[in-house]
Parts: C-alpha cells; sequence; structure tokens
C-alpha cells in the first residue's frame, strides 16, 4: 500500500510539473561588448575619489560587472548605487555582492544593455569598458546626463574629449571628466 501511495504521489507531482510554467532564466540580450576583468578595489576607491561621490550622489555603474563599485560607493557614502550589465550572470553576482556586504536597499542592478538604458538620473558614471566603447557611449552621456554629472572611467579615455583630471593608481589610469552644459549639442 505504502509503494502504491509513493507512487501515484509521484506521479502526482510530475503531472504538476508538466502543466506549471518553466522558470524562464534570465537570457543574454546579446554578446557583450568586453570581457569581465574585475577592478581592483585599490582602484575602486580611487575612482571614487576622483569623482568626489558624495551623500546624495546616484552612481551609475554601466558594465557593471560583479558590482563592487555601486556597492563599495553605498558602503563609503550611503549613495544610492545602479549597476547595468548586459550579461545575466554578473547581475547574478552583483546581487549576491549587494547581499553579502548589507547594501541590498541601497543599490539594484538591472539586466540591460547600456546603449538602451535610462541613466538620466546619475549624478556620477563609472566605466571599464574600451576607448571605442567610450566614444559610443559619449553622445549617450551628453544627451541624458545633467550638466556637471561626474563620469569617471578606468584605463580608457574618451578620445578627443580631454579629462578635467587623470591620475594613476597601482599601475592603473584613471580619468574623470563633468558632463559640459550644451554637451549634447557638441
Amino acid at each position: 500500500m505504502r509503494a502504491k501511495s509513493a507512487i501515484v504521489l509521484i506521479l502526482s507531482l510530475c503531472a504538476l510539473a508538466a502543466v506549471l510554467p518553466a522558470q524562464e532564466q534570465p537570457k543574454l540580450l546579446r554578446q557583450p561588448d568586453v570581457i569581465f576583468v574585475p577592478t581592483p578595489y585599490e582602484v575602486v576607491n580611487a575612482m571614487l575619489d576622483l569623482a568626489e561621490v558624495h551623500k546624495g550622489d546616484v552612481l551609475y555603474d554601466l558594465g557593471c560587472g560583479d558590482g563592487r563599485i555601486p556597492v563599495t560607493a553605498a558602503q563609503r557614502f550611503g549613495v544610492r548605487g545602479v549597476g547595468i550589465d548586459i550579461n545575466p550572470q554578473r547581475i547574478a553576482e552583483s546581487n549576491e555582492t549587494a547581499k553579502r556586504e548589507g547594501m541590498e536597499k541601497l543599490v539594484a542592478f538591472r539586466n540591460e544593455d547600456m546603449f538602451e538604458a535610462d541613466i538620466k538620473e546619475a549624478s556620477v558614471v563609472t566605466l571599464y569598458l574600451l576607448t571605442s566603447l567610450n566614444l559610443k557611449l559619449r553622445p549617450k552621456l551628453w544627451r541624458e546626463l545633467k550638466p556637471g554629472t561626474r563620469i569617471v572611467s578606468q584605463t580608457f579615455d574618451m578620445g578627443d574629449w580631454k579629462p578635467e583630471k587623470e591620475v594613476s593608481v597601482g599601475g592603473y589610469h584613471i580619468y574623470l571628466w563633468r558632463v559640459p552644459e550644451h554637451a549634447e549639442k557638441r
């Protein structure tokens, strides 16, 4: 009798599983433009210092990887951070980083294409892309961000848009720009 009950239970569970919609896994929107290379924490802190991050800022990290820049900004300055990455695996890692560090209330991570994402609320934007991607992103930054918004990039510059400041930390170059008035018309 017990074996018959177990068989009925198993068959019932199989039937239920067949009619329930499958849990959809997030899909890769398109191939990432760059491979994920974590920014050393020494450089993360230098990027935040160069950007003069302070209470009240909203930091966006485009291509956020494992979420270390928004999480560190939230920890150090109490700012809200948003990480955007096209790879759902990176978003999962970012959420895990936020949870591990107790910063889930201050940071959010979005599986989006940075070229299509809404970034207009940012007062600070961090990047670790390629110069070619920075140049492709520049019109969007100028069009959507308020004048004075600080943009910090590790290693890669913005071509003919000269940085306001540049520092080297641990062998890495870090650049700072501020979105100029009427930048979208340039």
